[in-house]
């Protein structure tokens, strides 16, 4: 398996061997827990959980840019050339617009933004994003909707 810089829609079998490989390329791995919630509440808990942030957010503050911000500061503060975000119970609404959908930019852009040599410093990071619907009888695609 090729642990690929971007952003991927994966089946929930894919994710072990994502895990698998990433550890054995000594890849750091951060995996995003929301037992299938898609609010704000939810991804911000886990994103506080799971990933390092610079700055810090505070717990009740909740504002989309800030935490953009912070994942990117702290993912770039790692000092790695290569991360890897697994969000293995990920489960978009159906015809939902809202919060899960910026989520999922917020992450998409990191990848983008922390490529850039100009905008890292000089020092880009690989930042390979892993999204798998959970289970919920009938999977909705993860395209921007």
């Amino acid at each position: 398996m090729v642990i690929g810089r971007g952003f991927h829609e994966v089946s929930s079998a894919d994710i072990p061997g994502i895990l698998d490989e990433s550890a054995r390329q000594g890849i750091p791995v951060f995996t995003l827990s929301t037992a299938g919630r898609t609010d704000k509440e939810a991804f911000f808990g886990a994103v506080r959980e799971a990933l390092p942030l610079e700055p810090p957010l505070g717990t009740f503050r909740m504002v989309w840019d800030a935490l953009s911000d912070s994942v990117w500061g702290g993912l770039h503060e790692l000092k790695s050339p290569r991360v890897v975000i697994v969000w293995p119970d990920a489960r978009p609404v159906a015809g939902a617009k809202g919060d899960f959908w910026i989520a999922l930019s917020i992450l998409r852009d990191v990848v983008a933004d922390l490529a850039e040599v100009r905008c890292t410093g000089g020092r880009p990071t690989q930042v390979s994003v892993y999204v798998a619907p959970a289970p919920s009888g009938g999977e909705t695609a993860l395209a921007e909707g």
